[in-house]
């Protein structure tokens, strides 16, 4: 019997019909778009994200834009991104102008590095071609970037922190959501991601209620909201008066009514997936060259269980051979992708993103993952010889 990478249906199966129940009270409603279950999924994901405002829409994508598009980002501004992550942490910053700087991890947590994060930021002040705004740390795989060294480094050099929490969302670091140190956590609700929906769609979080009613006008068309209305009288529905050049990036009803539902069970999903990843860790230590290490305070969500080994082809082939998937993420960084060979790398390049490239293993991790087909993966793994 083949063994899921990550089994979304059996989630849906332990919900006892709450998922269709959810979806066909939206059906029925007839509100399909902004609808009021998103409402009190923003509501209900800010109380959980400890964040003061929460906005849904389409994608985890939009999520990384409306912050920058709000604070004005143009050419001539340079943005400070890991390159080992998705394209979509990149991708954004070209979208208005603005210069994507790659910056290189650490070795263990494989986030963003602050070391060569500082060296970067101070590189490009000296050369004196781009202006440093804003830093975009990643919560790769689950875990918590380093935010208090990385918040500490945007105080410095007056810059913004974004926390890119597509995969993380729900990770906390000393007991907190990455929004204590960040300006702005973005998320994605992709349905491989922990929290996912059924289709696209992504949140912003902050505390900052200006930000929050400027990425509300934005994410619809830039609409007129309360702010704008200070001497105008507009008697219409805002979204016929446009204040700024906004996006068309909004949350389904039917993708809220679904969150809505995930999000009540996401605080359990937590525990067991760390149950899980301590498990693989004390199995699999002796067999592999480095399993998952998760920052001093740190509680990763587990989005990816990712090891790494010395014979990684030898490894995939065997696996397969044992009915046991993998994934390898990002096996071409950011900055080897030819759409982004033109953007800076961060001072002393980018060798441990180099390494990992050609190590890293991602194996099945997902809540429901029982014992019995854990026990599977993990013989498979020790049994590899090669």
């Amino acid at each position: 019997m083949s063994i899921a990478f990550i089994d979304l249906q059996a989630q849906r199966r332990r919900l006892g019909g709450k998922i269709e129940a959810a979806v066909m009270a939206a059906v029925e409603s007839g509100a399909w778009v902004m609808g009021p279950p998103v409402r009190q999924f923003e509501d209900e994901l800010a109380a959980f994200g400890q964040a003061k405002h929460a906005l849904g829409c389409a994608n985890g994508t939009d999520a990384l834009v409306l912050p920058l598009m709000a604070w004005g980002l143009r050419t001539g501004d340079a943005v400070f991104v890991p390159s080992f992550t998705f394209t979509a942490t990149a991708e954004v910053v070209p979208w208005l102008g603005c210069t994507p700087i790659f910056v290189d991890v650490d070795p263990k947590t494989y986030n963003m590095d602050p070391q060569k994060l500082e060296a970067a930021i101070e590189a490009v002040k000296a050369e004196g071609r781009l202006r440093p705004r804003v830093v975009i740390a990643v919560d790769l795989f689950g875990q918590p970037a380093d935010y208090p060294v990385i918040r500490a480094i945007c105080d410095r050099h007056d810059m913004k922190l974004i926390s890119d929490s597509a995969q993380g969302f729900g990770c906390t670091l000393n007991g907190v959501h990455p929004l204590k140190w960040a300006d702005i956590t973005t998320t994605s609700f992709f349905p491989a991601k922990p929290l996912g929906c059924y289709g696209d769609g992504g949140a912003v979080l902050t505390d900052d209620a200006d930000l929050a009613e400027e990425m509300d006008s934005l994410r619809v068309h830039g609409k007129v909201v309360a702010k704008d209305m200070q001497g105008r009288s507009f008697d219409h529905d805002p979204k016929y008066l446009a204040m700024r050049i906004g996006m068309n990036s909004r949350l389904d009803t039917l993708q809220a009514a679904i969150l809505i539902e995930k999000l009540k069970v996401f605080p359990e999903e937590i525990e067991w997936r760390n149950r899980i990843a301590a498990r693989y860790n004390e199995h699999l230590a002796p067999h592999v060259a480095a399993v998952p290490h998760v920052i001093k305070g740190g509680v990763s969500v587990w989005a990816q269980y990712t090891i790494e080994h010395d014979d990684r082809a030898g490894l995939i082939d065997h696996l397969k051979a044992e009915g046991v998937p993998t994934a390898v993420y990002y096996p071409v960084p950011m900055h080897m992708q030819p759409a982004y060979q033109r953007f800076p790398q961060g001072a002393g390049g980018l060798p441990v993103t180099e390494r990992l490239k050609d190590r890293v293993l991602s194996l099945p991790m997902h809540a429901d993952l029982d014992e019995a087909t854990q026990d599977r993966v993990i013989a498979a793994v020790a049994s590899y010889k090669g």
